[in-house]
């Protein structure tokens, strides 16, 4: 019975904490956190349109990459599958960036889509050498850097977020492990993947 409910939950884990969502929720925090007067209605455009671009049509394209034969399943299991998936994420975050979050308007949500950018790319490369790192810990290893990062860029005390993201951080790892996902080195090159561009491009903001 126990083993049960923690085997539901470590599951749940990674469905929650997708990578898909972790970019908007990092928008979202950034958003609620930030001292800067940013209009209600500009807002709520740029997360919509966020909502769309990183989330929806990813879903979308993927249902046409199965459709095409390209991916297998949602969990993108070998590199093979990963490779068109993640270049089409390029594409979309390259849209983001030049139409949605560019330098002009808000710099540090720029920088932090920069270091997704970037680690998405590294992914990529490492799915052509046959290397599967981690797009779990890839994506809240960077969001987690992300909101440290702000905590000092801001002075703000999020010392409660961040010890919550430390948890969140090791559950999604022990996830991915209890799933059979990931190897301890897919998780460790994760971490680096995610976390190594959001240090370089903080001093452009910071």
């Amino acid at each position: 019975m126990v083993l049960n409910i923690v085997d539901k939950v470590l599951k749940s884990v990674s469905y929650i904490f997708h990578p898909l969502i972790i970019p908007v929720l990092g928008v979202v925090f950034y958003f609620s956190k930030s001292p800067r007067y940013i209009p209600e209605e500009v807002i709520q455009a740029k997360l919509i349109s966020l909502f769309i671009l990183t989330i929806i049509l990813p879903i979308l394209l993927y249902f046409l990459l199965k459709t095409l034969g390209k991916v297998n399943s949602i969990y993108l299991k070998t590199t093979n599958e990963r490779i068109f998936p993640l270049a089409l994420n390029c594409i979309v975050i390259c849209i983001v960036l030049q139409r949605i979050l560019t330098a002009t308007q808000i710099i540090e949500l720029y920088y932090f889509f920069v270091g997704v950018l970037i680690s998405t790319l590294t992914c990529l490369m490492l799915a052509f050498f046959k290397f599967k790192a981690s797009i779990h810990m890839i994506s809240i290893s960077g969001l987690f850097m992300f909101f440290i990062a702000l905590s000092i860029h801001f002075s703000i005390n999020i010392n409660g977020t961040l010890a919550v993201m430390s948890i969140i951080t090791g559950a999604v790892a022990t996830s991915r492990l209890h799933l059979n996902a990931h190897t301890y080195v897919e998780l460790i090159m994760g971490v680096f993947v995610g976390v190594i561009p959001q240090i370089i491009l903080v001093s452009y903001w910071l």
